[in-house]
């Protein structure tokens, strides 16, 4: 895998671990949400408007466009195991930016996450 392809895979990896974090902000923003025939409308209308979801609609979008260049380069055997990055990505912003909880287990499972994102790469 070249740097450029590369490049576009990391990137739309990055993209998709930032709309999640931003769409957690914001759903953090609204509370829970429970939704019923009689207020479907306002809580789409309260989702539509916060400002860390439509930023984390806007990078699923682009991801998407950069994962598929991305994805036209190298083989998807390659390629989809490496958005196990995203999970590493977003444990550490959450917890850094969102307050979450980084336990032992969940430092262990990045860490296998790890060896097997490095064993992928040596293949």
């Amino acid at each position: 895998m070249n740097i450029n392809t590369f490049g576009f895979i990391i990137t739309g990896i990055l993209l998709n671990a930032l709309a999640q974090l931003l769409l957690k902000k914001g759903t953090n923003a609204i509370g829970e949400i429970h939704v019923n025939a009689s207020n479907w409308f306002h809580i789409g209308v309260q989702i539509a408007t916060q400002w860390p979801i439509i930023g984390g609609l806007a990078c699923y979008g682009l991801s998407v466009v950069v994962w598929i260049i991305g994805l036209s380069r190298i083989p998807v055997t390659i390629a989809y195991p490496l958005l196990s990055i995203g999970y590493i990505v977003n444990a550490i912003g959450a917890w850094y930016f969102l307050g979450e909880v980084m336990s032992l287990q969940r430092m262990l499972a990045i860490g296998i996450i790890i060896i097997g994102v490095a064993l992928l790469m040596k293949s």
